[in-house]
């Protein structure tokens, strides 16, 4: 009953709040969760967390940063049951620490765009895909230093959340144009550079991200374009995958939405395709990663 109330909570916060991450809303979901267990021995307490994980991971949203954000968290439980023999001390330190990690990674998006607006200059031309709250925050920081640049959001079928993204920046006063998927190689031409968000960051240094993220990819090394990923550090996994058809299936979610089940949702693109990661740890090139993977996990 506990675990069903507590997917419930995480459902809310998806649906009542939409510029919640779905990572975010997972560990706001653990640590609600974390304070109203009865658990008494922490055997029993993990075993009701990930209980509660694999729900949340059954939910139609972005089950990959889910799935990272909710790892780092279980990284953390194991770490407090080392350093704490008594088990009521023990959650009283998992919670301080939960809540910590959150505020962290509330902070995370401001980090990034910091760093993100550096690379947008007056008369920048910028090609988007899908919606990311992470992009979106950084072009509106740009904005709000009077920088003067033009976007163009591709439509990003099958969900269409690019139309989403545009209506969000053209309510917020950005100049954008809205371009079909199909159109990015012609557009690509004109664009000085591409940002992207991310679902997740493997350990090579590539990227699980919104399906066409592959072909911008692509086209945009074709072209001499720079790619730069935006991404919070709690979306770093520890996975290596080597293709698409390496994908776990448990992250090919929203199948709902997909009228062919030919493909997921998503798609991975190598490192040799990104320039550079933007990320609340810093400015990163791709094989920095997997150190910071290690220090994440240590």
């Amino acid at each position: 009953m506990a675990n069903e109330k507590a997917i419930a909570n995480f459902k809310s916060i998806l649906t009542d709040q939409p510029d919640v991450s779905p990572a975010i809303a997972a560990l706001s979901t653990l640590l609600d969760f974390l304070s109203n267990d009865t658990s008494e021995t922490i055997q029993g307490l993990e075993k009701n967390i990930k209980s509660v994980v694999e729900g949340m991971n059954q939910v139609d949203c972005s089950v990959t940063s889910v799935k990272s954000a909710c790892e780092l968290f279980m990284r953390f439980i194991t770490l407090s049951a080392l350093d704490h023999s008594d088990f009521k001390e023990c959650k009283e330190v998992l919670s301080v620490r939960g809540a910590v990690f959150l505020k962290r990674l509330i902070n995370a998006r401001a980090k990034i765009a910091k760093f993100g607006q550096t690379f947008i200059v007056d008369g920048v031309k910028i090609l988007i895909h899908s919606h990311s709250r992470v992009v979106y925050e950084t072009l509106l920081a740009a904005h709000a230093v009077h920088k003067k640049f033009h976007v163009y959001v591709t439509e990003s079928a099958p969900d269409f959340s690019g139309k989403v993204m545009y209506e969000k920046l053209v309510k917020a006063g950005l100049s954008c144009t809205l371009i079909l998927d199909a159109a990015v190689s012609y557009v690509l031409e004109k664009v000085d550079l591409v940002f992207l968000g991310a679902e997740g960051v493997v350990e090579s240094g590539g990227i699980i991200n919104k399906i066409g993220s592959y072909n911008i990819a692509i086209c945009a090394k074709e072209m001499h374009k720079p790619v730069y990923v935006l991404a919070e550090s709690f979306k770093f996994m520890r996975l290596y995958p080597l293709n698409q058809m390496d994908l776990p299936n448990e992250l090919k979610h929203l199948c709902s939405r997909v009228n062919s089940a030919e493909h997921p949702l998503i798609d991975y693109t190598p490192p040799s395709y990104i320039t550079l990661l933007l990320s609340d740890l810093g400015i990163l090139t791709t094989s920095a990663v997997s150190d910071e993977l290690i220090k994440l996990y240590m």
